[in-house]
């Protein structure tokens, strides 16, 4: 006998209606659908930028339903608890969610489903945040890659399935269930005065804003992005990063795009897919080695004498931009005021804290998590680790980014930094000045201030870092 009782279809980081293997099966289960967003301790754990944008990608995911005559259902509460009341009010017989990979979520999955199983509710699990699942790829003895290139080598050739069509209607419920307001959950409050620059600045959010970003980058950038992406001051990357964190767009529709722009001759592809492969690879790692998140992938590193101070004057100055040194200050300055960073410009201030600093990258680490609106755990952890040397297929651990070379290199003409830096410009741009508003009142900020000296200089800060690996064994 069919059942034709409701299906819920649980949103966490999935937010879209096209490649959504849940929501295809759910709608193939027959009967209504019920989407719902729980408001738990995942999302209350989440910084001040990634909450924010969250809250614009909801918003975004809702006018996108009831375009299909549907809707999203806002609640809050510990997700089991939430999803029971929900079946209770609802007679849903099934419970449909896409897969995540973060111990947190792994934990709580695996009790949802096991707690909902034991009811009678039919709850299953999907793919759609990576193209292969973690435990899909092995090397040839059998285990998990710890380097990038021969996991990039063993997956390039591979099959990956064809997206999904979005649908064209969601089926409805006679009587939906009540629903939270979005507003009332406040989601941008820690952003405080900040939002209001953010969202000066920031793209636009939802399913339709990522599709026309892929089609931009396609069509526009795509053939000059392997020597363009690394140009600070250009339009050289593909933008998809906040897109692909809060899954407004999936990796395969992206490695579609990006083997059809391979196909045509577009010299960028093969870079932007390896990329993609890029993140799949963070992810692999964090299923796989959980430990990454919170500490040293390589643990000869916890002798390491790095500071743990956060609170240290030289760490104040890298968190306000304020360093003396430009590269780095106008790539923090950036977040701040888009809550974006250019990927060379995260390279250098990671390498910046953690070498000329000798700062802990999980300092780093904390603060792009509550400033980046593209936060992701896995990519971001795994930054962190590459930078300070400590991670697996890390840059060697002697490698010490020069701050100076690098803005020689990457922003020759100085475009970037005027961009973002105000002091010391007779007429600075509305984006440098943007930055004033957008931190917080108690740093006492002014575009009038004078621009530091270097706390510690590029070349102090080598040395210090290359005395400091001399006496350690790694």
């Amino acid at each position: 006998m069919p059942d034709n009782s409701p299906t819920i279809l649980w949103y966490r980081r999935d937010l879209r209606l096209s490649d959504h293997p849940a929501l295809s099966a759910a709608i193939a289960r027959g009967g209504p659908v019920i989407a719902v967003y729980v408001h738990d301790d995942a999302t209350s754990g989440l910084g001040a930028a990634p909450v924010w944008r969250l809250n614009r990608g909801l918003a975004a995911l809702d006018a996108a339903l009831r375009e299909l005559g549907s809707r999203l259902i806002l609640r809050r509460g510990a997700a089991l608890d939430v999803l029971r009341e929900v079946i209770r009010e609802t007679g849903a017989g099934a419970v449909y969610w896409t897969r995540l990979y973060d111990p947190e979520a792994r934990t709580r999955d695996s009790a949802v489903k096991s707690a909902l199983r034991a009811e009678g509710i039919e709850a299953r699990l999907y793919e759609g945040h990576l193209m292969f699942e973690p435990w899909s790829v092995e090397t040839k003895a059998g285990g998990f890659y710890k380097v990038f290139t021969p996991m990039w080598k063993a997956v390039r050739t591979r099959d990956v399935d064809s997206p999904l069509a979005a649908p064209g209607r969601v089926p409805a419920p006679d009587t939906w269930p009540r629903s939270d307001r979005l507003d009332d959950w406040a989601l941008g409050a820690a952003m405080d005065r900040g939002a209001a620059v953010l969202e000066a600045y920031a793209r636009p959010a939802g399913e339709r804003a990522a599709q026309a970003r892929l089609h931009h980058f396609m069509a526009e950038i795509v053939g000059r992005y392997g020597e363009m992406r690394d140009m600070l001051a250009q339009d050289g990357t593909s933008g998809l990063s906040e897109y692909l964190s809060l899954g407004e767009i999936s990796p395969r529709q992206c490695w579609h795009a990006g083997q059809h722009a391979r196909q045509q001759g577009k010299p960028g592809a093969e870079a932007f897919l390896r990329e993609l492969v890029w993140r799949e690879f963070a992810y692999h790692l964090m299923y796989h080695t959980p430990e990454i998140l919170n500490r040293n992938w390589h643990r000869g590193w916890d002798a390491f004498p790095w500071t743990c101070n956060a609170a240290h004057p030289h760490v104040r100055a890298w968190q306000q931009g304020r360093t003396g040194v430009p590269m780095v200050d106008a790539a923090m300055r950036e977040m701040y005021v888009t809550g974006r960073m250019h990927n060379r410009g995260r390279m250098i201030v990671a390498s910046y804290l953690t070498k000329h600093l000798m700062t802990h990258w999980r300092i780093g680490q904390e603060w792009f998590d509550d400033c980046l609106v593209d936060w992701d755990p896995a990519s971001n952890a795994m930054g962190w680790q590459w930078a300070a040397g400590s991670g697996p297929d890390a840059a060697p651990y002697f490698r010490v980014f020069n701050p100076a070379t690098q803005l020689d290199r990457f922003d020759p003409d100085r475009r970037y930094v005027r961009r973002w830096v105000a002091e010391g410009q007779a007429d600075p741009p509305e984006t440098a000045l943007a930055y004033f508003d957008a931190v917080p009142r108690r740093w006492a900020l002014s575009p009038g201030d004078a621009y530091p000296d270097p706390v510690v200089t590029p070349a102090e800060g080598r040395r210090r870092a290359l005395a400091a690996y001399e006496h350690c064994a790694f």
